[in-house]
Parts: structure tokens; C-alpha cells; sequence
């Protein structure tokens, strides 16, 4: 991996915590992801199911994570089991863990080759009641491509079909909703590696240049930092562009006159950052741009005070929505008959700003947590309220990732980028 080796504490932490929570007499069984064909010998680039990594750290296919915490034999109560390495994958692919190493990126002692994963299990299932399956409940997932733990369920059902089972979400929507330090250290790595990649793509904008190339732009200083790239596909949308929400094309040129909203989050040690920021493409606003990026810009240091221990996710969003009610009644883009008459279901502000303010990130973008429970102290929040008017062009959305704090105000993972119009201003004009 390109990153540098993350202290196996988090892991060995994140086990326990786990563990503490399952049921006597039972066992959790976490899959790696496949390795995804496109066609011929080609495939898509391997990422890993970001549950196994939270509980191991272990960054490689085909591997498999079991927990018994009550298994008779001490040894049992964590297990991997990998790929076993040889000469021909180190030449071929570069060798893979061996069990020396395993230890030293998970914490865990025992490591079994996977070609040895039937045998053992059997012998675990025999000695436990309830087997915990792994399973993405995350609340805008969509599940179309049967995953290498789906197709474990079905097998192990078959197998063993006297077994209880269980939800391993449930528990690990709580736990990854909660940053510990080390992951917070590597979030404010993958803000910090953004925070390059912004400021190169300051530098470069200028009327002419394409979408696609200031993708470019980000995708190298990105690469250069250590990141995989972007956490998700990125929004390169000038002009009118920026009021189709998920534009991700990035195939027009960029005019003279135009803004760009730039939705553009590195990743980090498979840890996701997710910016937001809108610029002029001649480097200078209009007074009309200006006044609505002050509006937003607004919302968002207002909305971002909101995020505190306690606080309902639901609430919050309605809170919001109120401020940028305000906000669009003085910009006169709503009047009083619009708010009076609104549908309750579909706000009146919603006709410019139409999407949510604030998710959870962390190993995924839009992360884990539970969003009918309170916020808690160390969970991470998107604020990114926006503002499109597509009868005048443009469209402006600012977003920063902020730690929630046990009192006072969030704290900003990426404070240090640039965000006021006088800066970026500046930057692109210097």
C-alpha cells in the first residue's frame, strides 16, 4: 500500500469493542471483496470491504476475518485466513501477507492459509450456537452485485442450518460512526492531501482549460501525496453543469465568466475526505456570484455551529432548512406566499437547495452511523449547504468535514483550505 503502516492498536481496539458486544456462544465471520472483472484478464482496481479493514487492517483480497471470543481454545478467538504466498505471485502480483507480517499489520497471533478455512470452521461451528453474518444495511446502499460475504451466507446456511444467526451491522454502524484518534489522524491526512490538490487546481483554472484537465490537476497531486486518488467520483461542473447534482462527466470546457463547483475528497489509508468549493473560472466573481456564495458560505458556518453532542440528525436538517429559508426571502428568490403555501414534505427552499447538509464520513464517504440515534463527541459530519439557480447558470455548494467535540464548536479537518472569495481570489490571481 502506499500509505504508511497504521498502528495496530486501532485494530486490535476496534476488535475488542466489537466482541464485547456479540452474544455468548457466538462467532463473526468478515469477508474481503472480490476483485471485480470488466472483461478479458481486465479488472477493476481492488478495494477492501471496509468492515474487514476496520477490524484487521488487513488491506488484501481473498482474505477472511473470523471472531469467537468465547472459542475453547484461545487461539480461536481471532483468526485470518489469507492467500498463502509463493514465488510465482511474488513475481507475478508482488507477494502477498505472509503470517509474520499479518501480526504486525492486525495484531492478531493466529493465521491460517485459506486453502485450510473449511476444516477450522467446522471445527468453530461446532462449537458455538450463533454465527454473525456481514451484511450493508447503510441507508442509501444498493446491493445489485453479489458480494464475496453474500455469497459466504448463502454457503454457510446451507452448511450449517441449525445455527442462530445474527447482524454484524447493527453493532458496527455504532462503532465506525465514533472516530478514534488514529482515525482522525488519517482523515485530517486524506483533508490535508485535498488541500494540495485544491490549491494546484487554483493555480491552473483559467478560462479554456477543460473539466477534465483540472481533474487531472487533482489526480496528480493526489497520486504524488500517497492517496489512491479520489474517495468517490469527482464533480468537475462548470456553468449550468453545476445544477445537475451528481455531474460527474467532466467533458466541457470551462468559460470565461463561469463558476466551477469542484467536489473533489482524496482518500487516505482507504479513509475518505469530501470537499466542496466553488470558484470563478476567470478568477474574479461577479457581484451576483459573490452575493450567493456569501449566503451559502453563511449556512454553512451557522449550520456547522449546530453539529454538537445530542443533536438529531433529522432536527438538524430542519434547522437548516429554516436558515436558508431566511436567507432565500432576502435574497428575494422566495417570497412569503412561497413559504406560506409550501408543501411540508417539499419545503419551499427546497427548490434551490434540494439535497441534505450534513452525513456521516469516515472509511466510506457517506459513512456509518445511525441516523435515529443522538450525535455523539468524535463522529465526523459533511456541512455542505448549496444554492442553484439554473435560470442564471450557476450553481454554488460549499462543504467542509468537521469533528463533532464533547463542547463548544466542531473542529475542522480542513480549516486550511481556502474558502473565503478574497482568497481564492488571490490564489488564482498571484
Amino acid at each position: 500500500m502506499r500509505y504508511d503502516q497504521i498502528d495496530r492498536k486501532l485494530f486490535i481496539k476496534n476488535r475488542k469493542n466489537f466482541m464485547d458486544k456479540m452474544k455468548s456462544s457466538s462467532l463473526a465471520v468478515f469477508n474481503s471483496n472480490d476483485i471485480y472483472p470488466i472483461g478479458a484478464d481486465s479488472t477493476m482496481p481492488f478495494q477492501q470491504n471496509r468492515d474487514l479493514f476496520y477490524l484487521s487492517g488487513v488491506d488484501q483480497e481473498e482474505s477472511i476475518l473470523v471472531l469467537f471470543p468465547d472459542a475453547p481454545k484461545p487461539e480461536h478467538r481471532e483468526i485470518l485466513f489469507l492467500t498463502e504466498t509463493n514465488p510465482h505471485i511474488a513475481v507475478w502480483e508482488g507477494a502477498k501477507l505472509t503470517k509474520e507480517k499479518a501480526l504486525e499489520v492486525s495484531g492478531i497471533e493466529t493465521v491460517y492459509w485459506l486453502q485450510d478455512f473449511e476444516k477450522v470452521f467446522f471445527e468453530l461451528m461446532t462449537q458455538c450456537d450463533t454465527v454473525y453474518f456481514n451484511t450493508n444495511e447503510h441507508y442509501r446502499a444498493t446491493n445489485k452485485t453479489e458480494t464475496r460475504d453474500m455469497r459466504f451466507i448463502k454457503w454457510c446456511k446451507e452448511k450449517y442450518p441449525a445455527h442462530q444467526v445474527a447482524k454484524a451491522n447493527p453493532i458496527l454502524q455504532r462503532l465506525r460512526a465514533v472516530k478514534d484518534p488514529i482515525e482522525l489522524d488519517l482523515m485530517q491526512k486524506a483533508c490535508d492531501i485535498t488541500e494540495k490538490a485544491f490549491r494546484r487546481a487554483l493555480k491552473f483554472t483559467k478560462p479554456g482549460v477543460w473539466e477534465h484537465e483540472i481533474e487531472a490537476e487533482y489526480w496528480h497531486e493526489m497520486i504524488r501525496n500517497r492517496s489512491r486518488g479520489f474517495a468517490y467520483t469527482p464533480i468537475i461542473a462548470s456553468g449550468n453543469n453545476a445544477n445537475v447534482l451528481h455531474y460527474t462527466e467532466n467533458n466541457q470546457q470551462c468559460k470565461d465568466g463561469d463558476l466551477i463547483l469542484l467536489d473533489t475528497g482524496a482518500e487516505y489509508a482507504n479513509y475518505s475526505s469530501d470537499m466542496t468549493r466553488t470558484i470563478p473560472v476567470s478568477g474574479r466573481f461577479t457581484k451576483r456570484q459573490k452575493e450567493i456564495y456569501d449566503v451559502v458560505n453563511k449556512v454553512k458556518k451557522e449550520a456547522t455551529t449546530w453539529l454538537t453532542p445530542g443533536t438529531m440528525w433529522t432536527e438538524y436538517h430542519k434547522e437548516v432548512g429554516k436558515l436558508m429559508t431566511s436567507e432565500l426571502l432576502d435574497l428575494g428568490l422566495l417570497d412569503k406566499a412561497d413559504v406560506q403555501n409550501e408543501d411540508p414534505k417539499w419545503p419551499a427552499y427546497k427548490k434551490y437547495f434540494m439535497h441534505g447538509t450534513a452525513h456521516n464520513i469516515g472509511l466510506d464517504t457517506h459513512d456509518y452511523g445511525i441516523l435515529t440515534q443522538p450525535m455523539e463527541a468524535n463522529q465526523v459530519f459533511t456541512v455542505e449547504p448549496g444554492i442553484y439557480l439554473p435560470d442564471e447558470g450557476f450553481g454554488i455548494r460549499l462543504e467542509d468535514d468537521v469533528v463533532i467535540q464533547g463542547k463548544g464548536e466542531p473542529f475542522n479537518l480542513m480549516r486550511n483550505i481556502p474558502i473565503e472569495t478574497e482568497e481564492i481570489e488571490e490564489i488564482m490571481n498571484s
